[in-house]
């Protein structure tokens, strides 16, 4: 292979380009690479049936070989596939009729246009190779935890390179608000998914999927790995708080304190690495009650009326119990929802010297706009009692109101009680 130089720099150049490819086994490359080599052949000289053609990708070399028969002089009909004998003796004297003379094709003679196709076509051809081994690759990674390095920051995503220089998407809406990223610098992050649109595929990157904190907790949490702790269901305000259900199959083990670790040394890290997002650890349990109960921990729960039907949920509570179960801008409540999948709803307890006769809000509509008493009886409140004893966070949330409407309503109906 040393006739390379005929052959012109950008030939070889053409060739050399490929051989550094990504993602692509070298077994593939070669075939890719004589696919593209014989289609250009075949469209000069009709058929490629009597070229070889040897590849050495990693030299970034070639060579194309065409055989043809030698034949008397005079007598050649087809001058792809024979050779007369007087000009297979100029090649090499002792040729006789009927021999095979292998002959070396200058590849640059092809012309110009040749070269360029040949060019475009192994392009688009590796371009193709690279997009489904990429996604084929990052496909069957998806859930997994990774690390990569920033390349660029922009408004609405992080692009991010892994190891092999491909590249990684880490969208606004999958980033901790918390986060701040610089160029040069790794992040961890979980493989959400992998979008392939018209063959060129987008790898999605997230640190706010519940499955990120999964993850986590699977890398510090032996016991998981082995089985004997299960993580039943995740819920997450990213960087602000989450709530984890956890169970185990063996009594022997406490699969709260085993997750925690001792003074909270097993979740020390994670929640670092989460922007300093608290995490609630609860035991898990198939009765809905319980686990409801738990869920709105450290609030503690009178009683609770559950509908099945339609996944709700109403928890009575002591005065002093309901702004924990609801906790800072409701946070407390939302995450005990996503974590059970039920709607649910907190009512203060009444006390008994509080049981006066109730006031159908229809009865304020003299004071209270109608809209407002239809938007409060639409979340399942239709009395003066029944809101004065729901949260306020509670009314301004489900039934869509502003804070100076519900501070309004509540103000008219504690006068009306006061009097």
């Amino acid at each position: 292979m040393a006739k390379k130089e005929e052959q012109g720099p950008s030939m070889i150049e053409t060739f050399q380009e490929f051989k550094e490819t990504k993602n692509i086994d070298r077994t593939t490359l070669v075939s890719v690479l004589e696919e593209s080599f014989r289609n250009v052949i075949a469209k000069i000289f009709g058929s490629d049936e009597n070229f070889d053609v040897i590849v050495n990708p990693d030299k970034g070399d070639f060579e194309i070989h065409r055989n043809r028969i030698v034949v008397a002089d005079g007598e050649v009909q087809d001058e792809n596939k024979e050779i007369s004998l007087k000009d297979a003796q100029k090649i090499e004297p002792d040729y006789e009729i009927g021999e095979e003379v292998s002959e070396e094709v200058n590849f640059s003679k092809f012309g110009r246009r040749a070269i360029l196709n040949l060019r475009q076509t192994l392009a688009s051809k590796i371009l193709e190779l690279e997009h489904d081994s990429l996604y084929n690759k990052y496909k069957d990674r998806v859930g997994q935890v990774m690390s990569a390095e920033v390349y660029q920051v922009w408004k609405r995503e992080v692009l991010l390179v892994d190891d092999e220089g491909n590249e990684l998407h880490l969208p606004k809406s999958e980033q901790i608000p918390a986060d701040n990223y610089r160029k040069g610098e790794t992040v961890k992050a979980v493989i959400l998914r992998v979008d392939n649109e018209n063959n060129n595929p987008r790898i999605i990157l997230s640190r706010t999927a519940p499955v990120f904190l999964e993850r986590l907790l699977e890398a510090e949490v032996p016991e998981i790995i082995d089985g004997l702790i299960t993580i039943r269901r995740v819920a997450r305000m990213p960087g602000d708080r989450a709530k984890v259900a956890v169970e185990s199959y063996d009594d022997r083990i406490d699969p709260v304190g085993a997750c925690v670790g001792v003074k909270g040394s097993r979740v020390h890290g994670i929640v670092r690495e989460l922007c300093n997002e608290n995490i609630d650890v609860i035991n898990y349990s198939n009765n809905v009650q319980l686990f409801i109960q738990r869920a709105l921990s450290p609030a503690k729960v009178s009683s609770i009326t559950i509908d099945e039907e339609n996944h709700k949920a109403e928890v009575y509570l002591q005065p002093e119990e309901v702004s924990l179960a609801i906790g800072r801008g409701g946070m407390n409540i939302k995450l005990a929802s996503m974590l059970t999948e039920y709607t649910i709803d907190v009512f203060r307890v009444v006390g008994e010297g509080e049981a006066d006769e109730d006031i159908y809000l229809d009865e304020f509509s003299d004071e209270i706009d109608q809209w407002v008493i239809d938007a409060i009886k639409a979340i399942g409140l239709d009395t003066a009692k029944a809101v004065l004893n729901a949260p306020r966070e509670m009314l301004i949330e489900k039934a869509d109101l502003e804070e100076e409407t519900v501070d309004n309503v509540l103000a008219v109906l504690k006068a009306e009680f006061e009097q």
